[in-house]
């Protein structure tokens, strides 16, 4: 089936949008949104369309709109570790949206948005152990011009900066073993997917082979069943014929009484 003008635009439009996406969206952030929004309205002016494509081109057009939309979502998350882990629930579309893309463009998208994250992530930790170790350095200088009570307190300060400096480390590994994990059950549920498609591929297989034996069996009785006609048929001619005969030997042998 051809496609449709309203497919056509609506295919430029979502190309235009990961584009978009897939560069710095310091200034393009407001267009990309629109973008986002006309494209929503088209799919579902597409779907309402009497020449819309097949469910199967449908639901991949639907991905990628639900995967810019949540993209979207997620950059307007306030520290980056929020916005990794909403990366990390994101699914980018299956199939490239144009024939000149070897990869799909949402996959790389995704890519470049978790790297992002991450980069983000590992500013900010640097920039806190940097704070941090500053601190601590200044304390260090002035400690032995301070008096003993002075001291004291600084003690009191020192013990606490370490404690905030051990709790963002434990926040640090509790967000890299949270990550961890998300890519291990991703790991753990792209095999599961994998051996179902795999038993269902086998499932049809052995179907196919007990429908082409069902289908030979068939063939097999109906010929059994013609064969089976044919002697019948034979077998009443025969009767018939007999009886036949035998009654014109009857009539000539007995012949009627005058």
């Amino acid at each position: 089936m051809a496609t449709s003008r309203l497919e056509i635009n609506f295919i430029r439009l979502l190309s235009r949008c990961e584009s978009l996406a897939s560069e710095k969206r310091n200034e393009t952030e407001w267009r990309l949104e629109k973008y986002v929004g006309a494209l929503d309205e088209m799919l579902v002016a597409l779907k309402k369309s009497p020449s819309k494509p097949t469910p199967e081109i449908l639901t991949d057009y639907n991905r990628k709109v639900d995967f810019l939309k949540g993209l979207l979502e997620a950059d307007k998350l306030p520290s980056p570790a929020e916005k990794s882990l909403a990366n990390q629930f994101l699914a980018p579309g299956r199939t490239p949206t144009i024939s000149s893309e070897r990869t799909p463009a949402s996959k790389t998208v995704h890519i470049q948005s978790k790297a992002r994250c991450a980069g983000e992530m590992r500013k900010e930790l640097m920039s806190t152990a940097v704070a941090s170790s500053g601190s601590l350095d200044t304390d260090l200088r002035h400690r032995k011009s301070i008096p003993v009570d002075e001291r004291q307190s600084a003690a009191e300060l020192d013990t606490i900066l370490q404690h905030h400096h051990n709790l963002q480390e434990k926040l640090a590994d509790d967000m890299l073993n949270l990550a961890r994990n998300l890519k291990n059950n991703t790991l753990a549920a792209q095999n599961i997917i994998k051996q179902d498609n795999q038993t269902l591929t086998q499932s049809m297989r052995q179907a196919d082979m007990n429908f082409e034996k069902l289908k030979t069996e068939s063939e097999r009785l109906e010929q059994h069943t013609k064969k089976s006609v044919n002697w019948f048929l034979w077998l009443m001619l025969i009767v018939v014929s007999f009886t036949f005969i035998s009654m014109i030997l009857f009539i000539r042998l007995f012949p009627r009484l005058r």
